[in-house]
């Protein structure tokens, strides 16, 4: 009942939103701008703070590509070869690769590049990087201090991407953007607008569309507005009603993908109320997964019980029962943990009574709803939940200082292409990641991630996979809900649209605009 209340409430809010906000005539985009918008702020020139925004507008490239189904694939390094007992990669680049400003792509160039980059939060920093040096003008040699297996993926995150050396300033801040993509940077208003023109000397297949713009919008219904007006060509990241209303404009089509990205609750280990397995797997329990996924996600089959969605199909695990709802057991395993009722219902242990802080954020804006359903699901057992959205900053704060209780966060698993660099560094140690675990201490997870680092033979590291899937299943550091289906909305004008599942890039330069 409560799911489907939600939902119509939200529903009925975009719907007048919407209406309130439409005006007679529809602006027509010209006939050579596309116009993107996203919930995403592009704060900064740094690969390492706003590089997603660069390489989704296809400003910036990486040594490695991937495609859809997360094989590994040339980029701006055409072939490689790892040698040195998996500790040494050998990179032979690309030739005739132009920067944007002219200058050419050479083997000290991406040397200088990666070298920065060690000097700012990333991957690479994981990696235990020793050297990394230009042999000739077409050759790089990366020598790592410890074999480190996800490392030819590593190179593929947008933190990695590739600059010319005019791009930074002396103390190695980024000043100036120029890439190698099929689009350079012509106006960068941030945070909220990345204007983009076609780049003609691009090494690969030209683009056809001349220009493109990316432009922040906050909130769904604002994006949902921008699509149906037709002041903007594509938005992404809609909630359920905005997808409603939109599904009813007759010049509006709607893209639904499954990607490797799982909505979960972190959930601070250390915290006196939930430091036991036992109450974790009945906070686990109370939850009515598929209700969530149908009712308020619009999206059934989507119920998670494990953290690896089946686009993951090296590390989902095909045989695990769908996730039920079961109150009964929950309350029997809160019974086993020390926690009574009071007379008004609320659980009670030690004189304390059983209440949690559960923070989300607006940039995936169906969190929200999910999190205010769990928190009437929670209810029913007699646990307070405080729900609030936050800025998604306020995640990692938290983690850091440990003031974190609880948080609803879609957490992508492929922001390295091969999931286990991400897993590495979210499930390797008691530190846990920003949004990965916290708190979380379980010595054969960590033994098992150490081996899986340098394992070379591909049915033990399958092995490996597995047992940590299901590991991570039953003592539940985080809480999976649902595994995450990303709605796009798209005009009709647009030919050639394809959602990038790991969301390394919009692929503009693979579209082109009809003159309707």
């Amino acid at each position: 009942m409560y799911p489907t209340l939600c939902k119509s409430f939200s529903t009925l809010v975009s719907a007048l939103l919407i209406s309130l906000l439409l005006s007679a005539c529809q602006p027509r985009q010209p006939d050579d701008l596309l116009t993107i918008s996203g919930p995403f702020e592009a704060v900064s020139l740094a690969p390492s703070k706003s590089g997603y925004v660069y390489t989704r507008m296809q400003i910036l490239e990486t040594l490695i590509n991937t495609n859809d189904a997360g094989e590994l694939l040339p980029g701006l390094a055409q072939s490689w070869e790892i040698g040195d007992q998996n500790r040494r990669w050998t990179l032979h680049l690309r030739p005739q690769v132009t920067f944007h400003n002219g200058a050419p792509l050479t083997a000290d160039t991406v040397a200088h590049s990666l070298q920065t980059a060690l000097g700012h939060p990333g991957p690479l920093l994981e990696a235990g990087i020793d050297s990394i040096r230009a042999v000739d003008p077409d050759t790089v040699v990366i020598q790592l201090q410890q074999p480190y297996l996800p490392f030819t993926a590593v190179l593929a995150h947008y933190s990695t991407a590739i600059l010319a050396p005019e791009s930074y300033a002396d103390n190695g801040d980024v000043v100036e953007l120029y890439g190698t993509g099929p689009y350079q940077l012509t106006e960068y208003t941030p945070p909220h607008k990345v204007k983009v023109s076609r780049f003609d000397e691009y090494w690969g297949t030209p683009a056809i569309i001349a220009h493109a713009e990316y432009l922040t919008g906050h909130r769904s219904e604002s994006r949902a507005l921008m699509v149906k007006s037709g002041e903007a060509d594509i938005v992404y990241n809609l909630d359920p009603a905005s997808v409603d209303l939109l599904k009813k404009s007759d010049h509006v089509q709607i893209d639904s993908t499954l990607i490797p990205r799982s909505i979960l609750i972190k959930v601070n280990n250390a915290h006196p109320f939930l430091n036991d397995l036992k109450t974790r797997k009945a906070l686990s329990l109370a939850i009515d997964r598929q209700g969530i996924a149908a009712n308020i996600l619009g999206a059934p089959g989507t119920a998670a019980s494990q953290f690896f969605g089946p686009t993951m199909h090296h590390w989902h695990l095909a045989g695990l029962p769908e996730p039920v709802q079961d109150l009964e057991q929950a309350k029997t395993l809160l019974a086993e943990a020390g926690w009574k009722q009071s007379e008004d219902g609320t659980l009670i242990r030690n004189g304390q009574p059983f209440q949690l802080r559960m923070i989300t954020y607006a940039n995936r804006p169906e969190l929200m709803l999910v999190a205010t359903a769990i928190q009437a699901q929670w209810a029913e057992l007699g646990i307070r939940l405080d729900v609030s959205m936050e800025n998604a900053s306020a995640i990692p704060s938290g983690h850091a200082d440990g003031s974190l209780q609880l948080a609803l966060i879609a957490r992508n698993f492929a922001n390295i292409p091969d999931p286990l660099g991400t897993i590495l560094a979210d499930f390797s140690t008691a530190a846990g990641g920003d949004w990965g675990p916290m708190n979380w201490n379980n010595a054969k997870a960590f033994s098992l991630l150490s081996a899986m680092k340098t394992e070379a033979d591909a049915n033990v590291l399958a092995q490996q996979r597995r047992l940590l899937s299901a590991l991570l299943a039953e003592d539940l550091p985080m809480i999976p809900v649902s595994f995450y289906v990303q709605q796009s909305a798209v005009a009709k004008r647009v030919n050639g649209f394809h959602f990038d599942p790991f969301e390394r890039s919009f692929r503009i330069a693979e579209m082109n605009l009809a003159n309707l």
